[in-house]
């Protein structure tokens, strides 16, 4: 942005010194054609009035004189050139300025103020700019929270659209412009530990209903996170550890989800919690109002029935784990509260 700025800065200065040129030479030009008959501000205002095509009578008669109006044509046709390069590089520097930053950022904490149950991706270098990713992938609405503008625009060239808040996740005031007293979590993935533990405490007592993912390099470090107020503590060492393992020993398995997560279809692995009110409803309800689900398990009381069959009764609290694509997600979503 510094970089735009500063462009859009010496534009208009060329712009300006080209035009100032333009009216030194027809000042002097009209003066020498005129002579000492015409005053300096005469000269200056037929330049001016040949520049801006008013349209005036001569203020300088220059008929006598053979090149005269060769002269002013001249002068019309650089000072035009030269003015609307003017007007266009002025435009340029508004449209690139303060003002417009200013503008754009008010309308983008407007918006994020009416977001409700979003997610905030608290840093957005390679492991958030994954997460973001994922989410957009998923139909997710989330904001994007990052102190380095370089790296917010680097996830921009690809995401235009994204909403995102300049500024340190670990700072309360900068947590509540990202919306986090009506957002649904946290994903605390800033590059040190110790940020993440900060974000995780804060977000906590900003909003203590809300979930809190938090990236932790240094395992000796997770149990403070955990303690501070996150839910869940994620490694990329260790997870990347299981994940070689897993390449080594299931290669199909990890092959089916690498797939899983490349597919145009946005396919995945879900979960959603049954409400009180579908208690004692058999599962297959799920299956005749959406066939674009499939239920792989139910989590009940810490305990995994698998591969349920459509007449499994269901339980309050119990947990759905289902293979579906977001579309498929959200209309099961609409008919879960329809019936509750």
């Amino acid at each position: 942005m510094k970089r735009l700025k500063s462009r859009a800065v010496r534009n208009l200065l060329i712009a300006a010194a080209a035009l100032v040129a333009i009216f030194i030479v027809g000042t002097l030009g009209y003066r020498m054609l005129g002579g000492s008959k015409y005053s300096w501000m005469d000269c200056f205002y037929m330049t001016f009035v040949t520049i801006s095509t008013i349209g005036y009578e001569e203020v300088v008669d220059v008929r006598q004189y053979e090149y005269g109006r060769l002269f002013t044509v001249f002068i019309g046709i650089c000072g035009i050139g030269v003015l609307g390069y003017v007007l266009s590089t002025f435009t340029a520097f508004m449209l690139e300025s303060d003002l417009n930053v200013l503008w754009r950022r008010k309308k983008m904490l407007k918006k994020i103020a009416q977001m409700k149950d979003h997610y905030i991706v608290c840093g957005a270098g390679r492991v958030g700019s994954n997460v973001a990713h994922e989410l957009a992938m998923t139909g997710r609405a989330f904001v994007i929270v990052d102190d380095d503008m370089g790296v917010i625009q680097h996830y921009l060239e690809s995401h235009p659209d994204q909403l995102y808040i300049e500024g340190d996740a670990t700072d309360n005031d900068v947590l509540l412009a990202a919306g986090i007293t009506h957002a649904a979590g946290v994903f605390a993935v800033a590059h040190e530990d110790s940020s993440n533990l900060v974000i995780s405490l804060s977000a906590k007592q900003l909003n203590s209903r809300l979930r809190v993912v938090a990236r932790c390099h240094e395992m000796k470090n997770a149990e403070k996170t955990r303690r501070a107020g996150a839910d869940e503590i994620i490694s990329p060492d260790y997870s990347g550890g299981l994940s070689l393992v897993s390449a080594m020993v299931r290669p199909n398995v990890m092959n089916f989800f690498d797939e899983m997560f490349k597919s145009d279809s946005k396919l995945r692995m879900e979960e959603m919690r049954i409400p009180d009110s579908l208690v004692n409803r058999d599962l297959g309800f799920l299956y005749r109002e959406n066939q674009d689900c499939m239920v792989l398990g139910i989590q009940r009381q810490g305990a995994w029935h698998l591969n349920p069959s459509p007449d499994h009764v269901l339980q309050g609290n119990d947990v759905l784990m289902l293979m579906t694509t977001p579309e498929g997600r959200s209309r099961l979503e609409h008919l879960i509260q329809g019936i509750a």
